[in-house]
């Protein structure tokens, strides 16, 4: 036969068809551990069994979610989610769409999503992540911090928050790929010939220039501490602070923040779509999508998360005084620095998305 496939039988290929079943079995597997953890099994990460929040058990509530738990009832709770996010998942990358599964199904994916990736985090998982190079940085260049390894960083709690992060990102892929199976007339990108510009576009410019803004508050305050202003926090503790070093590792941060906030203009600037031409070997070449969305859809799940946090922590402790704000006012902002960046990350994937390899709709950009 030499008929060539029509648009309909074309193969699917992509993440759209893989990321479900990968859900799913995150999902399994997580659940198999809450079985253990239920069973009086070693390792529950949560609670009573996280030793970096039991060092200040009073805090524990207020930093985490889960800062009271207990593996007697949130075991048999983590079994019971893993159970059914393994056989959501397994039906979402079928994309099983009969009755009233078709809007089950994906918001179940985005409550989990939501619950991963904000409600059970806290500020350590951006710890992680935003301490790394910063670490890297100070031992490679100044040998600093003195006596700190890198266990300190990478504790077991932190790296647990971390996957659950990371898996949260997953699920939130795996709605979307699930409408794009069930809602779109082509099962591989969603379109159809009646799409038109969403209003995501229309708050793209805002969504980007607030998501540029806010990290340069926080800016502000660590690089002020470093060059000696101590912006009325407690004088003990802001030397303290010099002598450890403790603000010039935040004034690192802060300069990383400031970088990050410089290249979210690119969510909306030509030089976020095609490089530069100062960029000698990738001048005048067009920017994968991915490489600006992955990173900007990350860093929107961290800072949101520690954001959340930051709030219950200003609410539990009756609000910010004139020697507190420095401190945890700008982090309270970051609630509304991922929501921004999310939607901006968004609509530039939206509106750089090419054309389609199964349907051929689509514009290049």
């Amino acid at each position: 036969m030499t008929e060539l496939l029509t648009k309909t039988q074309r193969p699917k290929t992509g993440w759209p068809e893989w990321i479900g079943y990968a859900a799913a079995a995150w999902s399994l597997l997580y659940g198999a551990l809450g079985l253990v953890w239920a069973l009086g099994g070693p390792g529950f990460p949560f609670g009573v069994g996280d030793a970096e929040l039991m060092a200040e058990p009073g805090l524990a509530f207020t930093v985490s979610l889960l800062g009271r738990s207990t593996p007697e009832v949130a075991g048999p709770i983590i079994a019971g989610l893993g159970a059914l996010g393994a056989l959501a998942g397994v039906l979402m990358a079928r994309g099983y769409g009969t009755g009233a599964a078709r809007w089950l199904l994906p918001a179940y994916a985005w409550i989990v999503a939501v619950g991963l990736t904000v409600a059970v985090q806290d500020y350590r998982t951006l710890i992680v992540v935003a301490y790394t190079p910063v670490m890297l940085i100070g031992k490679v260049f100044f040998g600093w911090p003195e006596g700190v390894g890198w266990g300190a960083l990478y504790r077991v709690e932190r790296l647990n928050l971390l996957m659950l992060l990371l898996m949260g990102v997953v699920w939130a892929l795996t709605a979307v790929a699930y409408r794009r199976k069930v809602n779109g007339d082509c099962g591989s990108c969603g379109r159809s010939e009646a799409e038109r510009p969403s209003t995501l576009q229309r708050w793209a410019r805002p969504a980007t220039w607030t998501a540029f803004a806010i990290p340069l508050v926080y800016s502000v305050t660590r690089w002020a501490w470093a060059l000696g202003f101590s912006l009325g926090i407690d004088p003990a503790f802001y030397a303290e602070g010099r002598e450890s070093g403790l603000w010039l590792a935040g004034a690192t941060l802060a300069t990383l923040g400031g970088i990050g906030a410089v290249l979210t203009l690119g969510l909306i600037q030509r030089w976020g779509e095609v490089f530069p031409r100062w960029m000698i070997g990738l001048r005048g070449k067009r920017v994968p999508p991915m490489l600006a969305v992955v990173p900007a859809t990350l860093v929107a799940a961290l800072v949101a998360s520690a954001g959340a946090m930051y709030i219950r922590l200003v609410v539990g402790r009756g609000g910010v005084t004139a020697e507190t704000w420095p401190l945890e006012l700008p982090e309270t902002l970051w609630v509304v620095w991922g929501a921004a960046l999310f939607v901006a990350a968004m609509a530039y994937h939206q509106r750089r998305r090419g054309l389609c390899k199964a349907c051929g709709r689509g514009e290049t950009k």
